[in-house]
């Protein structure tokens, strides 16, 4: 199996380009895609800082990069964007595909451990697998400068996987995060059969219970929300995350936004304040 990842398109934008590429993932057993936003550069030997984005439940990699219209601002930044798919797939695992938040496209961003369900392994493939490949392949990456961002369940990742690795990401962020997943339909379901019964295991993939074991989060942590999004009072409940990082004295910045809801509209009208807030990171 081909592991070197492969160019299966490319279109141009803002100067640059969405690149998206395939190849067999060690990680996860399966063939695998994922994008990435070059933009243009200023000399042939310039390196840039990344920028990850993970996605929601039953999102690829290609939503981000077809609706969000962050391309404008890490062109005028000089950020490299990258965006992974959310599970393995084509696996044929019985029950994959039985519900759009669990199972295929709803990888959750952590590492299972129930048999069944043993190549979900998002958050190895994410933390390891791909900022490796990413360096062996693309020399113009600098991908010892990360930043990681996401929305829903991708918030999730984003927030839990930057708390359990703040050496490897300078900032982080998220649009309606599903930020305390032990205590939301969504996560439950997800972890006890990604993760089993134990109660203690699900809280290492909670940013809620994680922030409070943390020390010395420096950079803000920046995180926007919809209040008209139907999701926030059951599935996202971000005030119990702003709540947990206020006691562990962690600098968040939990913005309400009047009348938004959960969608990809939400995610362009704020995405540059938040490509903006990664920028002011990855370049100190």
């Amino acid at each position: 199996m081909e592991s070197t990842p492969s160019e299966i398109s490319s279109s141009k934008m803002f100067g640059g380009y969405n690149k998206r590429y395939k190849h067999f993932s060690p990680t996860l057993g399966c063939s695998m895609t994922f994008y990435i936003y070059f933009p243009p550069s200023p000399s042939p030997s310039h390196k840039f800082p990344v920028l990850y984005w993970l996605s929601g439940l039953s999102c690829t990699d290609e939503n981000f990069i077809a609706k969000s219209g962050a391309q404008r601002a890490a062109s005028t930044e000089g950020i490299v964007l990258i965006a992974p798919d959310t599970s393995p797939r084509g696996l044929n695992v019985e029950g994959e595909a039985d519900s759009w938040d669990f199972g295929v496209g709803a990888g959750f961003y952590l590492n299972a451990t129930q048999e069944k369900w043993k190549n979900w392994r998002m958050y190895d493939y994410v933390v390891k697998e791909l900022p490796k490949l990413l360096s062996e392949n693309f020399p113009q990456l600098e991908t010892s400068k990360a930043s990681i961002f996401g929305h829903s369940m991708g918030g999730h990742g984003a927030l839990t996987i930057y708390l359990k690795n703040l050496d490897k990401y300078k900032s982080v962020s998220a649009f309606s995060p599903v930020a305390n997943p032990i205590n939301c339909p969504w996560g439950q379901k997800a972890f006890t059969n990604y993760l089993g019964p134990s109660k203690a295991d699900w809280e290492e993939y909670d940013a809620t219970s994680l922030v409070s074991k943390v020390r010395d989060v420096s950079a803000t942590i920046l995180i926007d929300q919809g209040d008209g999004d139907k999701f926030l009072h059951d599935q996202l409940l971000p005030n119990k995350f702003e709540e947990a990082c206020r006691s562990a004295n962690v600098p968040v910045l939990l913005r309400l936004q009047p009348g938004y809801d959960h969608s990809y509209f939400f995610i362009a009208t704020f995405i540059d304040d938040h490509i903006h807030h990664h920028a002011r990171a990855l370049k100190l």
